[in-house]
């Protein structure tokens, strides 16, 4: 397997201030990456943002401590990864796992299935407290 080309992350609390600052994270990978073809940083970005937006809004803590957000996001010469995770946080109901299009007056609920159309690969795991959803896109 080849060696990482570009890496950037992010690490913090749950909150708006969060979606900003992947934002700003993102933007300085393509800048490392300029090879990255435009429509591939354009879907990625937007699922690795959607990703984390879900967290922001809808990750519940399963104990005292508050959510905290984590962006690992890498760059290989054919293929983007980002595993996006929710620390402390209790895991998703089964129905929140489901990747269909919900009715056109429903006002949520587009999220995963958004991700899934702009990406290769989304997978789940939990462990320790922790839901981490990985983001692949092949280039």
């Amino acid at each position: 397997m080849s060696d990482v080309i570009a890496r950037r992350g992010y690490h913090g609390p749950s909150n708006d201030e969060a979606i900003e600052a992947i934002h700003n994270e993102l933007d300085a990978l393509w800048d490392d990456a300029s090879f990255v073809p435009d429509m591939d940083r354009m879907t990625f970005a937007t699922a690795v943002i959607e990703s984390a937006a879900n967290i922001v809004q809808h990750a519940e803590p399963v104990a005292e401590e508050p959510v905290e957000i984590d962006v690992e996001i890498g760059v290989w010469p054919a293929r983007l990864v980002a595993r996006v995770s929710a620390h402390h946080a209790r895991e998703p109901f089964a129905d929140d796992m489901q990747a269909s299009m919900p009715d056109s007056e429903a006002e949520s609920g587009r999220g995963l299935a958004l991700i899934e159309a702009l990406v290769t690969t989304v997978t789940f795991e939990r462990q320790d407290g922790t839901n981490t959803w990985i983001l692949t896109r092949n280039t």
